[in-house]
């Protein structure tokens, strides 16, 4: 088993102050796969110390200096992403090759998309033509702390870490300790890039413990949270007398708006795409609205899609999906799993308990439920795992009506061939993001949602923006 214990403070492994030993779970097997220190408030202050000394340094260093090392990092990262893929499959159950595919590439992704933003971003600029002794500097917010989840781990640290970095800010990284394996991988990536010690540290903890230490501290200047919508408000609360920048990426409830137009491959790409990841993504079409003309064909050929998708170790290659990531979620799971049944909806495919043959390790049916209304708790709440939720709808209107009577707004989906109603749909449709007949949104394209999906956007020159405060100057003199 691996001892992972050590925290990074001040550009050094260090071990905690009074920290306790915290088992990480296999969840393919159910066996403890490593072990980790969770921290005290005592190795919080201390990390945010070092990140508060670092600051004045960090912030005066040229920008292209920092880009030049998030670059260093990003060949560092190519070098050991392999690693990485394996880290997070064992941690949380991804399976291998999606791991070492889509879990992994999504980090290097976001760092050249950083790069790539911030070689076009003026820092410092004119006003305007009106004002030439005007000018609007970006500066760096300050201390930030960033508090990762455990589903994309690495796609969330490098969203964070990245901007923060190329922004001149410092940091504490908190990952989740459900998958902090990859959180020390990545670490030891940045001690090998140069960054000067204090800019970036990193420490483990629970929310409850060290999560709470760090939205609080009155010399965080800025937290960034990835994870539910419970936890989002407790420290949004918990921010609050200290009056931090406080930046969201919560939980969601997307619609996937299928019309009787729609092309012939919408509903399987709509099913495959919600059991992607074991469903554990906050932007996953968990809810399918179907026009009334197409209804009864969509729940037929989405049950038989569901039907074929797989379910084996994360150890294993291949198309499977894996477990979810504990017994927690598993449990949670199957308690909606039942609450559908019982508040009526008809399960088509799937259903409680774990797949055949199968009596070990966090594994879930993939699991389809039609004829829902968007009454029932299995169309309200989040549930985090591979369970769809088929609605019928007869109008445009009701569509919209339907996908936006949630209390989330992070991504819904359009697939219509009619391209005057997709465009209109998605001015509509009240979500941060909105993604229209299969097609992903672009490099640089800024991840965020509305109401209890959050505030703020990742990504790009939003995700740098987020890490900045915006200065206005008068009285310029001209160079």
């Amino acid at each position: 088993m691996l001892e992972k214990r050590a925290f990074y403070i001040n550009g050094e492994w260090v071990e905690s102050q009074g920290g306790k030993d915290h088992h990480v779970i296999n969840p393919s097997t159910e066996e403890p796969c490593a072990t980790i220190t969770l921290g005290t408030q005592a190795d919080a202050d201390a990390a945010v110390a070092a990140a508060k000394a670092a600051f004045p340094a960090w912030m005066a260093t040229p920008v292209e200096e920092r880009i030049a090392m998030v670059s260093k990092l990003c060949d560092i990262y190519a070098e050991r992403a392999e690693e990485l893929g394996e880290a997070m499959s064992l941690e949380m159950g991804a399976p291998i090759s999606m791991s070492k595919t889509s879990q992994a590439g999504a980090g290097s992704w976001h760092l050249q998309n950083f790069i790539k933003a911030a070689k076009n971003f003026e820092f410092n600029r004119p006003l305007g033509d009106h004002a030439p002794g005007d000018r609007i500097i970006y500066e760096p917010v300050g201390v930030a702390a960033l508090i990762t989840p455990w589903n994309w781990p690495m796609n969330q640290v490098t969203l964070k870490v990245g901007a923060a970095a190329i922004a001149g800010c410092t940091m504490v990284l908190k990952p989740s300790e459900e998958s902090p394996l990859n959180a020390v991988i990545f670490t030891e990536m940045m001690h090998e890039a140069g960054f000067p010690a204090g800019v970036y540290n990193m420490i483990q903890g629970d929310g409850a413990g060290v999560g709470t230490a760090l939205s609080g501290h009155q010399d965080v200047d800025m937290v960034s949270f990835t994870g539910s919508t419970r936890a989002g408000t407790a420290i949004s609360k918990n921010a609050a007398d200290t009056l931090k920048r406080v930046h969201l990426e919560l939980g969601g409830k997307g619609a996937n708006l299928i019309f009787d137009d729609a092309d012939e491959k919408a509903v399987k790409r709509g099913v495959l795409h919600m059991m992607n990841n074991t469903g554990q993504s906050c932007n996953a079409p968990s809810r399918m609205l179907v026009q009334r003309g197409i209804y009864d064909q969509a729940v037929e050929e989405a049950a038989a899609v569901a039907e074929k998708v797989t379910v084996g170790p994360a150890s294993e290659e291949g198309r499977h999906i894996g477990p979810v990531v504990n017994e927690v979620q598993w449990g949670k799971i199957q308690a909606l799993i039942e609450k559908g049944i019982e508040e009526g909806a008809k399960l088509v495919a799937g259903g409680p308990g774990r797949p055949d043959g199968m009596n070990r390790g966090f594994y879930v049916r993939p699991t389809v439920f039609a004829d829902v209304n968007n009454d029932m708790t299995i169309a309200r709440e989040e549930i985090f795992g591979p369970v769809l939720s088929i609605i019928p709808f007869d109008t445009e209107e009701e569509a919209v009506q339907i996908a936006n009577d949630t209390p989330y707004g992070l991504t819904n989906y359009v697939q219509t061939q009619d391209s005057n109603r997709a465009n209109r749909l998605a001015t509509q449709l009240r979500s941060g993001m909105v993604e229209m007949n299969g097609t992903s949104r672009a490099a640089g394209s800024p991840f965020g949602g509305m109401k209890q999906s959050g505030n703020g956007r990742e990504g790009g020159v939003w995700g740098l923006e987020d890490f900045l405060e915006v200065k206005a100057v008068s009285g310029w003199a001209a160079e």
